[in-house]
């Protein structure tokens, strides 16, 4: 039988690791990748009727997605992800396309064909061509050229009638795009007109097939042919949100944060083996199958996988390793009252079990309103965070007890403690303990209560010296809020700030702010007030290429969408709130509820002042960042919760304020070791991504390293003391009510 547990549990991570192994290549291989890693880019079209009195109902949103799927494949776009948001918006993104100036323009292009005369009269357009009509061909020289397929024979031939007769302007002019204003004769006396070609009318043709020459080279003539063949947009898109990622940055950016997650995993499975030994080792194998699943659902998804998605994975596994350590700590005060290592592990599992139900479905709730709320990238976050949410759950119960199971019930290490991370002098006694003894802890002399005034006082200076940074030096806001253009220049060498202010006046630019980053100064990115256009955006783009090798990043953002963003922010974090509020009140009570929001809101409010502290950029990731926060510090303060609400049940009847205070006190001590330990492990992962990881989630990462060290601080030392507080005084009431009518029923 003991032989035969150790086989099993043997055979179950040989079986997992050979999965593993033979699968994750191809697993990787297809999951796809966002912007952010592989380069490409994200444009948010308002769409605006072409003529006036038009108007954008739901059909033309549907038939301007058809256009540009049609133009997205012309640009050999394999998955391209567009999509209608509201009434008259349309979000297109691109991933992994070589020439993204090229691409905005075929994108936006309306691609309407139209033939004139040189006076500007429209006399056909295309309505008048064979739908799929339009092929790359050769003239007689070898020139190439596009042959159109016309409806109308009899048509064209009225055209060239009426162009002949105009001689000796007698040209019939081939416009792509005629816009109000535009003219033959102004664009003629120009090097480059606007017009594709203007070939003379000698004779009347009778034909359905029309040449359409110009100065093209081969690839352009393909690529007129194609648009036409795509069709003509129904509307006109205007930009008002836009990000572009080079390739080179991608590729960088991924390399580096898959490195700091290797650093970081594998320092979170040196401390869990460490300080839990055994269990440790199991943590290490169910967080491996974890990583897996959470790649394999990915893949089954065909989901995006961005730069912050990354980070969610790996932050994943630190708070994964949560719901390990509430079970090791349970097993561990189980056999600490001398119980047996079995009857330990299944009163460890089934105590252990609500907690971590009630902390995960708290952080899913603020992963949900992430998603709901938040822009692609955010929305990549929070798709990995409530996927790493759902795998950690499973793995963390499941696959963990199966396991572990396996080794306990072998009673192989039955008297052998130490392998739990318990000492023989840390056992109680069996026979002296009983449902209501109180296991010993390390921290049973520190009275958290006592000093909670002093802890307020400092959270309160902290709240007032915040609001005043706040008034006096107010946030340093990014284009996501404040609206704008940055532009990120990547450099083979160190950059001066100087360097790249002068390589941007060269091309007529002034940007307002110009700072640094990267691990030797080799980024330096510029902001300007207003969005750029986008023909200045390619020149942007073909400078940078050429004088670094390397595209830069440029996102824009209009004043619309920045206050967009704002509001949205905002709703975000009121809604997870009140969320919270109504889940820990039907879970818990109120108080718990509204103690666990004060100190939410300390926690979010908190990151915020450090950043218009140091005056590091505010932008929509940080606000996910916030949210994180908020999940992972509710998750911190249920589990603290739980236990306040165990040790009252075992204490039966609570009289007086000294009864609470014991309660909370107790509660804290017991669940202190794994409040740090999990914020470590969370710190691990946090650390390794701000020291390794990408500069493009700096900022990112730090919002979450003081967001987790300030969600602890006020878990262990805000909200179970005000729950203390609040608690006290309606027992203060109760208790004075039923003094009074015993006092009446004694006068009666």
């Amino acid at each position: 039988m003991k032989r035969g547990r150790f086989v099993a549990f043997f055979l179950i991570v040989l079986l997992l690791g050979s999965l593993m192994g033979l699968t994750s290549k191809n697993i990787t291989n297809d999951i796809t990748l966002g912007l952010d890693l592989q380069g490409g880019f994200e444009i948010l079209y308002e769409v605006e009727p072409v003529d006036d009195g038009e108007t954008i109902d739901r059909s033309v949103l549907v038939n301007t997605v058809d256009a540009l799927n049609k133009r997205a494949n012309v640009l050999g776009v394999s998955e391209p992800n567009i999509q209608i948001e509201g009434d008259d918006r349309i979000r297109v993104q691109l991933a992994g396309v070589d020439n993204q100036n090229k691409a905005r323009e075929i994108l936006s292009t309306q691609a309407q064909l139209t033939f004139r005369d040189t006076n500007d009269k429209e006399m056909m357009n295309g309505s008048d061509l064979v739908e799929g009509g339009a092929k790359q061909s050769f003239d007689q020289y070898g020139k190439p050229n596009v042959v159109v397929k016309l409806k109308d024979a009899e048509k064209f031939k009225e055209v060239t009638e009426h162009v002949l007769k105009m001689a000796p302007a007698n040209q019939l002019v081939i416009w792509l795009d005629y816009e109000e204003g535009d003219s033959y004769q102004k664009e003629l006396a120009k090097e480059n007109s606007k017009f594709i070609s203007a070939p003379n009318v000698d004779q009347v043709f009778n034909t359905t097939e029309v040449t359409i020459e110009g100065n093209f080279t081969i690839n352009e003539a393909k690529e007129l042919a194609s648009l036409l063949n795509a069709g003509a947009l129904p509307v006109k898109l205007n930009e008002v949100y836009s990000t572009s990622v080079g390739a080179k940055f991608g590729e960088q950016a991924m390399d580096q944060t898959i490195i700091a997650g290797l650093i970081g995993i594998v320092i979170i499975y040196l401390y869990m083996m460490f300080f839990y030994r055994l269990p440790g080792v199991i943590a290490s194998i169910t967080l491996t199958t974890y990583i897996y699943l959470i790649l394999v659902v990915f893949d089954w998804m065909h989901a995006v996988l961005t730069l912050p998605g990354i980070a969610a994975l790996i932050l994943g596994v630190g708070m994964a390793v949560d719901a390990n350590i509430i079970t090791y700590e349970r097993i561990k005060e189980e056999l600490k009252l001398g119980k047996s290592l079995r009857s330990a592990f299944k009163a460890g599992n089934r105590r252990s079990l609500l907690t971590i139900v009630d902390a995960n479905v708290t952080t899913l709730l603020a992963a949900a309103v992430l998603f709901f709320y938040g822009t692609s990238s955010v929305k990549g976050f929070a798709t990995m965070l409530m996927v790493s949410i759902v795998v950690s759950f499973m793995t963390a119960v499941y696959l963990t007890r199966i396991l572990l199971s396996l080794l306990v019930n072998s009673r192989s290490f039955d008297r052998k403690p130490h392998w739990f991370g318990v000492k023989k002098e840390e056992i109680l006694d069996i026979a002296k303990t009983n449902k209501h003894t109180q296991v010993p802890t390390r921290f049973d002399r520190v009275d958290f209560v006592k000093n909670r005034k002093r802890f307020f006082f400092l959270s309160s200076i902290m709240v007032i010296a915040g609001i005043l940074v706040l008034f006096i030096a107010k946030l340093n806001v990014g284009i996501d809020f404040a609206s704008g253009t940055r532009i990120e220049v990547l450099a083979n060498d160190r950059l001066t700030a100087g360097e790249v202010q002068s390589e941007f006046e060269a091309i007529g630019l002034e940007p307002n702010e110009v700072i640094l980053s990267g691990n030797n100064d080799e980024i330096g990115v510029a902001r300007f007030v207003g969005v750029l256009e986008k023909d200045k955006i390619a020149e942007v783009k073909d400078h940078f290429q050429k004088q670094f090798g390397s595209e830069p990043n440029v996102s824009t953002v209009s004043p619309m969408v920045g206050k967009e963003l704002a509001r949205n922010a905002l709703i975000a974090v009121l809604i997870a709130s009140v969320g919270i509020i109504i889940y820990v009140s039907v879970r818990f009570e109120f108080f718990m509820a509204l103690a666990a929001i004060v100190a939410l809101i300390h926690d979010a409010f908190f990151t915020i002042a450090f950043f218009s502290i140091t005056r590091l950029e505010v932008n929509i990731t940080i606000i996910a960042a916030v949210l994180t926060v908020i999940g992972y510090s509710i998750n911190d303060t249920i589990v603290t919760f739980d236990r306040i609400k165990e040790n009252m049940k075992k204490k039966k009847r609570v009289k007086t304020f000294a009864d609470l205070a014991e309660i909370v006190n107790k509660s804290l001590q017991q669940t202190f070791t794994r409040s740090i330990n999990t914020v470590i492990t969370v710190i691990f992962a946090v650390v390794a991504l701000l020291i390794f990881g990408s500069s493009s989630i700096l900022n990112f990462s730090i919002a979450l390293l003081i967001g987790l060290i300030s969600g602890t601080y006020s878990s262990l030392f805000i909200a179970a003391q005000l729950w203390l507080v609040w608690k006290g005084k309606q027992l203060k009431k109760k208790s004075t009510s039923h003094k009074q009518e015993e006092e009446l029923e004694q006068e009666v």
